[in-house]
């Protein structure tokens, strides 16, 4: 996934790629988990370009594994809200 240098960009990165879970069939549930993941991985290898993503990456650091996933979901949720699947 690319790295985008606006929320807006980063959202809609997210709205397409969960349209495209959802389309092959993956549940509300497993997305969640699956962006928990990524999650992971973007706050330890991808530099802050927006304020933002140094919002979440800061409230993904001091987060436990219970609050990452709760992050996760709400991110799902936003994302689902301004971006209704098509």
């Amino acid at each position: 996934m690319p790295v985008t240098n606006t929320f807006d960009q980063f959202t809609n990165e997210l709205a397409d790629r969960l349209q495209a879970a959802k389309k092959m069939g993956m549940s509300t549930t497993d997305i969640s988990r699956r962006a928990a993941d990524i999650g992971d991985w973007l706050s330890q290898q991808v530099e802050v370009k927006s304020p933002e993503q140094r919002v979440l990456k800061e409230l993904w650091s001091v987060a436990d594994e219970r609050e990452q996933q709760a992050i996760a979901s709400t991110m799902v949720k936003m994302v689902e809200r301004h971006h209704p699947i098509r």
